[in-house]
C-alpha cells in the first residue's frame, strides 16, 4: 500500500504530460498542424453536427495556440495577432454552441485546458507589444474553459 502511495503522485503527472489524441488519435497536438490541416479543420467544424461542432471548434483552438505560439518566437507579430484573432473567433463558437447537447464534452475541456495553458506559456515568453493581445485572448479562453468544465460536471 505504501508504494501506491508513492507512486500514485508519479502516475498522475505523466497522464499529465502524455500528449493529449483527439478524434481517436487522429490529431496529435505535439504536431503543429500546417495551413491545409486547418482550412480542412475549419471546414469540418462549420459543416458538421450542432452537437460535434463545440470539440471541433475546441480542436481548432488547440491547434492555432500552437501555430500562434510558433508565429511569436518567431518574431512574427502580425501573423501572431491575426492568428489570436482566429481562436477568439473560435472560442467565441465555442460558447455559443455550448447550449447544444455536445459530444466529447470531456475531451474539449481537456484540449481547451491545454490551450490555455500553452497560451499562458506563451504570454510569459512574449514580447510587451504582444502581451496585450494574448492577455485579451487567454482571458476569453480561460472563460470559455470555465464555461466547458461547467458543462462537464453537470453531465
Amino acid at each position: 500500500m505504501r508504494i501506491v502511495k508513492q507512486l500514485l503522485p508519479l502516475c498522475i503527472l505523466l497522464s499529465l504530460c502524455t500528449p493529449l489524441r483527439a478524434a481517436g488519435g487522429s490529431l496529435d497536438k505535439s504536431v503543429i498542424l500546417n495551413s491545409q490541416a486547418i482550412t480542412q479543420l475549419e471546414q469540418r467544424a462549420e459543416q458538421a453536427n450542432p452537437r460535434e461542432q463545440c470539440f471541433l471548434y475546441t480542436e481548432l483552438v488547440s491547434a492555432m495556440t500552437e501555430v500562434a505560439g510558433k508565429e511569436i518566437m518567431d518574431g512574427d507579430t502580425d501573423r501572431a495577432s491575426a492568428t489570436l484573432k482566429k481562436i477568439s473567433k473560435y472560442a467565441e463558437l465555442i460558447h455559443t454552441n455550448l447550449s447544444h447537447d455536445t459530444k466529447r464534452l470531456k475531451n474539449a475541456e481537456m484540449l481547451m485546458h491545454r490551450a490555455t495553458f500553452r497560451l499562458n506559456e506563451y504570454l510569459h515568453q512574449a514580447s510587451s507589444e504582444d502581451r496585450p493581445t494574448l492577455q485579451a485572448t487567454l482571458k476569453q479562453l480561460n472563460q470559455v474553459h470555465t464555461e466547458l468544465l461547467a458543462q462537464v460536471f453537470n453531465h
